[in-house]
């Protein structure tokens, strides 16, 4: 017995610039794999306003329905959402589908743009709330405190402004604790998360359910795609991943490349910085399927953020190729690499370290590479995560008698 399950989003490949919308898609997969029906809604106009711009199309899954929100106010739209934290130009097509879509379960994700927190209370469905960034606690979404450091002290008002962006008169009316009411669950992408939810005042249980990637067997060896053994970074080149922390430490011509996939508002920037460094190479975006050979050939990847994320997909990616990882001792990091498979470090010197160790020692860096494969495949691989994913709707269900629910969850194990 399928259920149906709709999706509401901001962000939605190829409407997507980061990691929520393609944390959503591999849901949604991964739901379709088990037999449920899945519509997914997210936002055309704030993708467009943002980026500037139709996406280049892709092929999407024919199992999963898309629904694309496209208003004639365009910009407007998403602002109105912002400025009001609730739906206005799309809000009678979302009331319309959400109400009378005959859905079992009403998934909410990155709302910040279709709808904002007034979008909760649509439906009358079992509903999940999952915070793939601190959205629910910060204006900014990612804990940069004015735009330059993480958040320690808050200053909301002023720290927005610096971010250039408008502050949302919303957020000091207890509106987001009352619409917040009409969730069953929310679901925090790690414990760091949840408990960095709780300090800052949101004061909802949060279920611990981390990102997953689709089981893969481990690729056998392909040719190196760089002739030099090397380090990698990829991510969005912004100040906040940074980046222009990890450059002095591959000075000097001796020694390993640092290869740095991705693009962003800081590139300018972190090129400059690199001039005069040779060994420290720029490549672009790379699409999904050039990645896994960059992974599989590097000596580590390097995750140096500065700011609090709320999980660290990347670092699962690379797990899962048997790739140790060097991350920063920051937000959620630490209890990843927990789990096996890498190395933390604090300041230049202990990275260092940590590159010369994996770089020198040969059979170190393949007891780390074993590591990172088996926690991959005990933590974070589908299987494992749409199980988690599955006992907590199962209990919700029950508790709200729910019981059809409950059971076609049990049939699609």
């Amino acid at each position: 017995m399928a259920l149906k399950i709709a999706m509401l989003t901001t962000f939605y490949p190829p409407y997507n610039f980061g990691g929520d919308g393609t944390g959503v898609h591999r849901l949604s997969m991964g739901l379709a794999d088990r037999g449920h029906e899945v519509t997914v809604v997210h936002d055309r106009d704030a993708y467009i306003a943002i980026a500037g711009g139709e996406p280049a199309p892709v092929v999407g899954d024919p199992r999963i329905e898309v629904i694309g929100l496209k208003s004639p106010l365009g910009k407007l739209s998403m602002l109105l959402a912002h400025q009001l934290g609730r739906p206005v130009a799309h809000a009678r097509q979302l009331s319309d589908l959400l109400d009378g879509g005959g859905f079992d379960v009403i998934w909410f994700h990155n709302i910040s743009l279709v709808g904002g927190p007034g979008l909760l209370r649509y439906g009358k469905a079992l509903k999940l709330y999952e915070a793939h960034e601190h959205w629910l606690v910060c204006e900014t979404h990612v804990l940069w405190q004015d735009n330059e450091r993480i958040c320690e002290t808050r200053h909301c008002l002023s720290c927005t402004v610096r971010h250039k962006r408008p502050p949302q008169p919303w957020r000091r009316t207890g509106m987001l604790a009352r619409e917040a009411r009409h969730v069953d669950a929310f679901i925090a992408k790690s414990e760091f998360s949840r408990d960095k939810h709780h300090a800052l005042g949101f004061l909802r249980e949060m279920e611990v359910i981390p990102y997953f990637l689709p089981d893969i067997a481990p690729q056998a060896a392909t040719a190196p795609p760089h002739p030099r053994p090397y380090f990698l970074f990829v991510g969005r080149l912004e100040k906040i991943k940074g980046v222009q922390d990890i450059i002095p430490a591959f000075a000097g011509e001796e020694g390993p490349d640092l290869l740095i996939a991705g693009t962003g508002e800081y590139e300018r920037t972190l090129t400059e910085q690199a001039q005069g460094h040779p060994r420290v190479k720029f490549l672009g975006r790379l699409a999904p399927e050039e990645l896994p050979a960059f992974y599989q050939h590097a000596r580590a990847l390097i995750v140096p953020s500065l700011c609090y994320e709320t999980f660290g997909i990347i670092i699962i990616e690379a797990f899962r190729m048997g790739t140790p990882v060097l991350a920063r001792r920051l937000g959620p990091f630490p209890e990843i690499i927990a789990r096996g498979g890498g190395l933390l470090f604090d300041d230049a010197d202990e990275l260092m370290a940590a590159i010369c160790s994996v770089q020198t020692d040969s059979n170190y860096r393949e007891a780390l590479s074993r590591e990172a494969r088996q926690a991959y495949e005990r933590h974070w691989s589908d299987r494992v995560v749409l199980d988690q994913y599955t006992d907590l709707i199962s209990r919700v269900a029950r508790d709200k008698g729910m019981k059809h629910v409950s059971a076609a969850l049990e049939c699609s194990r």
